[in-house]
C-alpha cells in the first residue's frame, strides 16, 4: 500500500465519502416524502392538505396495509381527489358499498389513533 492510498486519521476516503452522500441522500429523498409507499401513502402526500407529511402518509399506510386488502386501498385511495366518491358510498345501499364502509371507518377510526 503506498502512502497516498493509505487513510489518513481525520480524513474520509473516497468509498467513505460515496457512502455518506448516498445515505445523505436517501435521507433527504425520505424526508420529502419519496419514501412513502402504497396507494394511500401516495394519495396522501399528493393531496395537498398542510398536514400532509411522510411520517403521517406512512403511518396511514401501515394502518391500511394492516386493515385494508389492496382493492380497498386502491378505492380509499381515490377518495383524496374524489371525495363526493366516499359520500356516493357511504349512503349508497348496495351491500358490498355498505361492508366497504364498515372496513373503511374502523381502518379511518385506527388510523386516527395509530397515527398521531
Amino acid at each position: 500500500m503506498t502512502p497516498e492510498n493509505r487513510a489518513r486519521p481525520g480524513k474520509l476516503t473516497g468509498s467513505t465519502m460515496k457512502f455518506l452522500f448516498l445515505a445523505v441522500t436517501v435521507l433527504v429523498l425520505n424526508s420529502c416524502g419519496f419514501g412513502v409507499r402504497g396507494e394511500l401513502g401516495k394519495a396522501c402526500m399528493a393531496s395537498g392538505r398542510s398536514a400532509a407529511n411522510s411520517a403521517l402518509c406512512s403511518c396511514v399506510q401501515q394502518t391500511a396495509n394492516q386493515n385494508l386488502s389492496g382493492r380497498d386501498q386502491k378505492l380509499a385511495a381515490t377518495f383524496f381527489d374524489e371525495p363526493q366518491k366516499a359520500q356516493d358510498i357511504r349512503q349508497s345501499d348496495r351491500s358490498a358499498d355498505e361492508a366497504f364502509w364498515a372496513r373503511y371507518k374502523s381502518f379511518t377510526d385506527r388510523a386516527q389513533r395509530q397515527c398521531r
